[in-house]
C-alpha cells in the first residue's frame, strides 16, 4: 500500500491551499475575459479582417498578374504600344459596347 502520510505543517497546507486558490482565480479570471462577448465579438471581427485582408491581398496579386500579362501583349519593351494587337482589341471592345447599347436601347422600346 502506498503511504498516505503527510509530513507538511500545517502552516505549509495552508500555504499550498492559499497558491492554488490564487491560481484557481487567476483561471477563472482568464476564462471570463475569454467567454466574455466583448472579446467573443472582438475576435470574431479580427478573424473576419484578416481573411478579408488575405483575399484581397491575393486578389491584388492576380489582378497585377493579369494587367502585366496583358502589358506585355500590348506594350513593346520599348515601351511603344503594339498597334497591330491593340488595334483588334479596341475593335471588338467597342463591338460589344454597340451591341450592349443596342440591346439596351431594344429593351426600352
Amino acid at each position: 500500500m502506498a503511504d498516505t502520510s503527510d509530513t507538511r505543517t500545517p502552516a505549509q497546507i495552508e500555504a499550498d491551499i492559499k497558491a492554488r486558490r490564487e491560481m484557481l482565480a487567476e483561471t477563472l479570471d482568464e476564462i471570463g475575459a475569454r467567454v466574455h462577448p466583448k472579446t467573443i465579438v472582438g475576435d470574431a471581427k479580427a478573424k473576419v479582417v484578416s481573411n478579408i485582408d488575405h483575399t484581397l491581398g491575393r486578389a491584388y496579386v492576380g489582378v497585377n498578374r493579369v494587367v502585366t500579362d496583358v502589358k506585355v501583349q500590348l506594350v513593346r519593351e520599348d515601351g511603344a504600344p503594339r498597334l497591330e494587337r491593340i488595334v483588334p482589341v479596341a475593335l471588338v471592345v467597342v463591338g460589344v459596347v454597340g451591341l450592349l447599347a443596342l440591346g439596351t436601347r431594344r429593351r426600352r422600346a
